[in-house]
């Protein structure tokens, strides 16, 4: 007796894989779904697939969803912001003037990524700084950040 499988089987599978990694935390099982769902179309399209070749194909598939999940999707969802690192983290960022004139020679300043959960800060400066100046931190006061303006090359 030989085993035969259809492709609702290959698709049920697939559903069952998917919704278990609402239970496990590996997130593995979602990659490993979807290569069965996939198994499943490509089996309804090509009726003649045996088994092995069923069971290579949903294999390869899943490594290939897991590799393009690690190597193309995951690294759109990480956090880019620096809120809750150290002091450290922070002092070097380079942003530019979008605002100056404020009080207390202070000015407004947008940084490409966030930093300290916010990408515009009023800041402080001790030197003369203009709109569209680099500029990058060196200390931070209380609820303040110390600029200076941005020097490419250390001194």
């Amino acid at each position: 007796m030989t085993l035969i499988l259809e492709p609702w089987h290959w698709f049920v599978v697939g559903i069952v894989l998917m919704l278990s990694e609402l239970i496990l935390t590996a997130f593995a099982a979602l990659w490993f779904g979807i290569a069965a769902v996939m198994v499943s179309i490509l089996l309804w399209l090509f009726p003649w697939m045996s088994l092995s070749l069923q069971l290579i194909t949903w294999i390869i598939l899943s490594i290939v969803c897991t590799i393009l999940w690690f190597k193309f999707i995951k690294p759109l969802s990480t956090d880019k912001t620096k809120a809750g690192l150290a002091r450290e983290a922070t002092i070097g960022q380079v942003g530019m003037v979008i605002q100056t004139g404020l009080s207390h020679e202070q000015v407004k300043v947008r940084f490409p990524v966030p930093v300290l959960g916010a990408d515009e800060w009023i800041c402080r400066t001790m030197t003369p700084v203009a709109v569209g100046d680099r500029v990058s931190v060196v200390d931070i006061l209380g609820n303040d950040l110390v600029i200076q303006p941005y020097r490419s090359t250390p001194l």
